[in-house]
């Protein structure tokens, strides 16, 4: 008989059919606050729906898919209760240790997020979710309780109100109230969707009080923006939010475009006409390229000997060897010196008929971990080098579980603490959480790792480490993709660590004749450094890459040599 997939995982013949369950195994869980007599902890709550057996029959299966479901709820209704708690408590001591009114509440919500796993913005929001749930709207917190609404579709209600004063917001979720049967099985939105609530809470917000609304609606005309995110297979999706008006106007002329291309005997698809027309009126050029650099990270074995490692593109994340080098080098070398970045790295210069400028600086990692070399300065700000050398190297804000793109580069330890200017006390933050980071209580420091690991440690005595991604061909063994996993907390408290992908980079400069010398002008910028554990012991044969000027030992096919290629587009 085969073992059947349960709730806790592959369950053994015998935990079906309503057969004793063995004893649950240790759950990560088992780590957290420590258990009060007499009270089931949530360890125990754990361990007791991972020894549910899995049903007999389909309808029994069924009965089990939908009952987690109402538990989820309900677990999301606790949440937001000791959220707000924790923020009470978080400002009790804040103002008790005389921190000014406007200020308390700092850091509560970059907090919730880490405990979460989740990136400290949507921390913000799930907290302002808690705090609307609790204290304005208590009918949604109980219909998220008992499982007629789920945490996503509180969300939206709670969204979708937050123009009115509490007092309107207080009798919205009165008149949706689940025991009205609005929210309930047997209300009018009874198996609604995500519109069908939104309409019903859109028109009781606007009965209450449409001056709010309509004031919400032209004030939406400043959040207008652009957006990009990654999308599979090497494509990107450009959002834009526009006025309705002119929303409209910019997808009747891509339409029409599309519609006389296609007319005309375009065999490309009406989608593919708009995307090209769109490219090509902001870029101002047919094929869409313009004066911008792109950092595309590859192993010299991807651009030279067709290796199969994939390479990574700053901004959009891993992509494909062939794509990489069809980038880059469908085109003729043309050999020579190009310009020397800012650290005084030698480039090549490589271009097309198409005009574009690609320029490969090379950068080398250690063996096996693809920890980046290092690069140090005497300067209170990161200079050039260093700066570029951060944001390849870490590629996004270091802080777990947050993706936001680098916009500051942090000092670690901070220099009024004589924290040193280098790469491993450096570290790319987005903005919200380098401010986070500064909130009494919040300290971070570099520790060992397989490549660049930073410990950050909250007011409550919570540590979360967050190691960088790794470079293309790195071995997979060496990547650190452990997961979360718990670390040393305070006693009584559950302290958790997360080790994000590993993610290293290899510096951006090679020493050249005359530079890292400690007295010249490129030594007092940045210096590079090769430690020796960056070297392969014993002999080895010279890099055989055609780079020129390369010097460096080869590697085999776990080698110590990437190309960082800054696309002039």
């Amino acid at each position: 008989m085969e073992a059947v997939q349960g709730l806790g995982g592959a369950l053994p013949p015998a935990q079906v059919a309503g057969k004793p369950a063995a004893p649950a195994a240790a759950t990560p869980l088992d780590s957290g606050v420590a258990p009060v007599p007499g009270v089931l902890s949530v360890a125990d709550i754990s361990r007791s729906l991972l020894s549910v057996p899995v049903a007999a029959d389909g309808t029994g299966m069924i009965d089990q898919v939908r009952e987690p479901e109402d538990l989820k709820s309900l677990a999301a209704a606790k949440q937001a209760r000791i959220a707000v708690a924790f923020d009470l408590s978080q400002r009790r001591e804040q103002a008790a240790a005389g921190v000014p009114a406007k200020e308390q509440g700092t850091g509560v919500a970059a907090q919730v997020a880490l405990a979460r796993r989740e990136s400290p913005a949507r921390g913000g929001r799930l907290l302002g979710l808690a705090k609307a749930l609790t204290t304005e709207m208590p009918h949604t917190l109980a219909a998220l309780q008992s499982g007629q609404l789920n945490e996503w579709r509180a969300t939206l209600i709670v969204k979708e109100t937050g123009c009115l004063s509490a007092e309107d917001r207080c009798a919205v979720d009165e008149e949706l109230a689940a025991d009205t049967g609005t929210l309930s099985g047997t209300g009018s939105l009874a198996g609604a969707g995500d519109r069908a609530i939104l309409a019903a809470v859109r028109a009781a917000a606007y009965r209450r009080d449409p001056h709010s609304v309509a004031r919400r609606a032209n004030q939406a005309v400043n959040d207008r923006t652009v957006t990009l995110r990654p999308a599979p297979d090497t494509m990107a999706r450009l959002n834009a939010l526009l006025p309705v008006a002119q929303g409209v106007a910019v997808y009747a002329a891509l339409t029409r475009h599309a519609d006389t291309a296609r007319s005309n005997g375009d065999d490309r698809s009406r989608g593919a006409a708009m995307a090209d027309r769109l490219v090509e009126n902001i870029t101002g050029t047919p094929a869409g390229t313009s004066s911008i650099e792109v950092q595309l990270v590859m192993t010299d074995r991807t651009l030279f000997q067709a290796d199969s490692e994939p390479a990574r593109l700053a901004g959009y994340g891993i992509v494909p060897a062939h794509w990489a080098r069809q980038t880059i080098l469908g085109q003729q070398e043309r050999p020579g010196p190009g310009p020397a970045d800012s650290a005084g790295a030698p480039e090549t210069d490589v271009r097309g008929s198409s005009g574009t400028d690609v320029w490969l600086r090379r950068v080398f990692t250690a063996p096996g971990t693809g920890e980046l070399l290092a690069m140090d300065s005497k300067a209170r700000l990161f200079p050039p080098g260093l700066r570029r050398f951060l944001q390849v190297r870490d590629d996004t804000c270091r802080t777990p579980y947050c993706d936001a793109p680098i916009r500051h580069h942090d000092h670690i330890i901070p220099w009024h603490q004589d924290g040193p200017t280098t790469s491993t006390n450096g570290q790319g933050l987005c903005e919200a959480c380098n401010h986070t980071k500064e909130t009494p209580g919040f300290s971070a420091r570099p520790v060992p790792g397989p490549r660049h690991t930073v410990e950050l440690k909250t007011p409550t005595g919570h540590t979360y480490h967050s190691t960088a991604p790794p470079l293309p061909g790195t071995p997979l063994m060496s990547q650190g993709l452990a997961g979360m996993h718990p670390s040393g907390g305070p006693a009584g408290t559950a302290g958790t660590s997360a080790t994000g992908t590993a993610r290293d980079m290899a510096p951006l400069t090679a020493p050249g004749p005359g530079r890292g010398d400690p007295g010249s002008t490129h030594a007092e910028k940045g210096s590079v450094s090769h430690p020796k554990e960056a070297r392969c012991p014993g002999p080895r044969p010279r890099c055989s890459v055609p780079i020129p000027g390369c010097t460096a030992p080869a590697q085999g096919r776990t080698g110590c040599t990437a190309v960082v290629l800054p696309l002039q587009l």
